[in-house]
């Protein structure tokens, strides 16, 4: 082990982990744990999990990594952390949870959303905060909560994310991160402070809210009842949760506006970090925060790997490696299919929650697997789109490094990122690129290292645009928008 040593904490939207890392950045065989937990969703589009349950998972994961430290006599230098960005909890006087996490999966508020524009310009909104006005974000879920749960809504004395709610629990006191509240709607990406436009319409206060001068500092002294159960934890610091795809994009090793990070898991996102004063944000895409030096530019899908599974679970297909092996061979576009892949409705580009998915183009002939193919090739055809955007705010990228395990289990899959892109795709062999990243910002911030760039990630053989494939994806592109078009926008 070359010290010092971070133990990073992942709340993912599916599982709890922890990892421990050295000082070269790398995740250390034998210690952490994972466990995962399921959203609670309802019919209505409600996606909510218990604030408590899901503090008793990660307690769970931080124990099992505390037992693991002891028989090799380690002990960490800091506690790093990230969560799920765009959640929300209301909390009472008492400190307890009035409300569960209201996840971002969660589209009950997309008639707040609606609420909320006639209200206020939501272009400039959408430039001061790098938010649109969309069930995704916090404005609509209060107005929404404030509408329909009134009684809990009155009884929230703060409103914050679930990582400020663990710290709460572990230490007596909330803390945020700038990271975590730039990704709220908010908060106003230039000024790096709340939006004062947006507040003034919500039925929130600022008090009610993180202090913002407070933000990014950690917390050392564990309640008790923790510090007991772990010792070596204790009197070390432990950093606010920052943004789980600002952490993907660092442990990517994509912390430059010339390297794209490319993450497909139940979701996926296409993301770029850069450092300057201020920055304008493209229509399309979101901006939030790594931290007061760094934003993070990009655009979110709903519909990542999520189609992949949806595909597998329903239509009659073979065993993995036969079905990776025939998509290899289909050649792209082949199937005549067109696909909208929106079983979750759209975000980037269009923030759209009222969308859903659409297949035309199937006859008699129509097998399972044209099906899969035209699926896949659809997700990164909407990947496409937010590149397109990425490439006019940023130039063309030096690389795209590709993370997560639902787009890297499937090599066929990759290929028709790398396709779709026009750009060749480098996979990115880090375990665990969300944790990692959260652990280089707590050395960086420890002065272990001067700068993220100095630990670099370790990447895979590229896979190469095939030319001869391009025509076949900028029209099924091309048919894809017009789909589109005539679905949802001609009216």
């Amino acid at each position: 082990m070359t010290e010092p040593l971070i133990l990073s904490i992942d709340v993912g939207t599916s599982s709890v982990r922890t990892l421990l890392f050295d000082a070269r950045g790398q995740d250390l065989d034998g210690f952490g744990a994972q466990i995962p937990y399921d959203v609670h969703t309802t019919p209505d589009g409600g996606a909510e999990i218990d604030a408590d349950a899901l503090a008793g998972l990660v307690i769970e994961a931080i124990s099992e990594a505390h037992r693991q430290l002891e028989p090799a006599d380690a002990r960490p230098a800091a506690v790093a952390s990230d969560t799920f960005w765009h959640n929300v909890l209301g909390v009472g006087q008492d400190g307890r949870p009035v409300t569960p996490v209201i996840h971002l999966f969660d589209t009950r508020s997309a008639a707040a959303a609606k609420e909320l524009e006639r209200k206020i310009d939501p272009r400039a909104q959408h430039a001061r905060t790098g938010c649109v006005l969309h069930p995704s974000y916090l404005p609509a879920k209060l107005v929404w909560l404030a509408e329909t749960q009134p009684e809990k809504f009155r009884a929230a004395r703060h409103w914050m994310s679930f990582g400020e709610y663990l710290f709460l629990r572990l230490f007596g006191e909330a803390r945020a991160s700038v990271s975590m509240v730039s990704g709220s709607g908010l908060w106003n990406q230039n000024q790096n402070d709340y939006d004062a436009g947006i507040l003034q319409i919500l039925p929130v206060t600022r008090d009610q809210l993180a202090t913002a001068g407070e933000m990014d500092q950690p917390c050392r002294k564990l309640r008790p009842e923790y510090g007991s159960q772990w010792p070596r934890l204790d009197g070390i610091p432990w950093y606010p949760a920052l943004g789980d795809g600002a952490c993907n994009s660092v442990g990517s090793g994509c912390i430059t506006p010339d390297r794209f990070a490319l993450m497909v898991g139940t979701t996926g996102a296409l993301r770029a970090v850069t450092e300057t004063p201020t920055i304008e944000i493209p229509d399309g895409l979101w901006c939030y925060r790594l931290d007061r030096r760094r934003f993070v530019l990009g655009g979110a899908l709903s519909n990542g790997g999520a189609v992949y599974a949806w595909m597998r679970r329903t239509l009659v297909l073979g065993r993995d490696e036969e079905v990776e092996a025939e998509l290899a061979k289909m050649p792209p576009g082949a199937h005549g299919l067109t696909m909208l892949p929106l079983f979750a409705g759209s975000r980037s580009p269009t923030w759209r929650a009222d969308v859903r998915a659409a297949i035309t183009g199937m006859s008699l002939d129509t097998r399972p697997l044209d099906i899969l193919r035209a699926s896949l090739e659809a997700v990164a055809l909407r990947f496409r789109n937010i590149y397109d955007i990425m490439t006019q705010a940023l130039g063309s990228p030096a690389e795209v490094v590709a993370s997560g395990g639902a787009l890297l289990h499937s090599h066929a899959w990759t290929q028709m990122m790398a396709d779709a892109l026009g750009h060749p795709v480098f996979p990115c062999l880090e375990k665990e690129a969300s944790g990692r990243g959260a652990a280089l910002v707590a050395l960086e911030r420890l002065g272990a290292i001067k700068q993220l760039s100095e630990l670099t990630a370790k990447t895979g053989t590229a896979y190469q645009p095939d030319p001869g494939h391009g025509a076949a994806y900028r029209d099924y592109l091309g048919r894809q928008r017009r789909l589109y078009a005539k679905l949802f926008e001609e009216n």
